[in-house]
């Protein structure tokens, strides 16, 4: 079994910023990517920012410039600082795990609950 534990969504205002955190723990043998997506309502679910295990991020063109992706490989998570946030940020943000559950497995896919962030004055 694989838990997320994804903290950090609330309330702010527009040019706000909030930190999203996203711990891993459990049947993990090893990690490849961590990252973000979110979904607004009625919209289809997009990717954030993910970081693989050596580093390297990506971002969607909507947040780049104003996202931030790191990861603590010693502690399996993965945070997400959100500047300059906009009302058209305002979704539920799912924390993404690529993982082995052992030596013998193939790479997994594995999704947090989601928290919600809404950029309103």
């Amino acid at each position: 079994q694989v838990q997320l534990l994804e903290s950090g969504g609330g309330l702010v205002q527009p040019g706000g910023s909030l930190r999203l955190s996203c711990a891993a723990s459990g049947s993990i043998f090893s990690i490849s990517t961590m990252g973000w997506y979110r979904q607004a309502p009625g919209k289809e679910r997009e990717l954030v920012a993910t970081i693989s295990s050596g580093g390297g991020p990506t971002y969607a063109d909507s947040v780049k410039g104003r996202f931030t992706i790191s990861r603590d490989n010693a502690k399996n998570t993965a945070y997400l600082q959100m500047n300059s946030l906009k009302p058209e940020d305002t979704a539920v943000y799912y924390c993404n795990l690529v993982y082995r559950p052992s030596e013998r497995h193939t790479w997994s896919q594995y999704w947090g609950q989601g928290t919600q962030v809404t950029v309103s004055s």
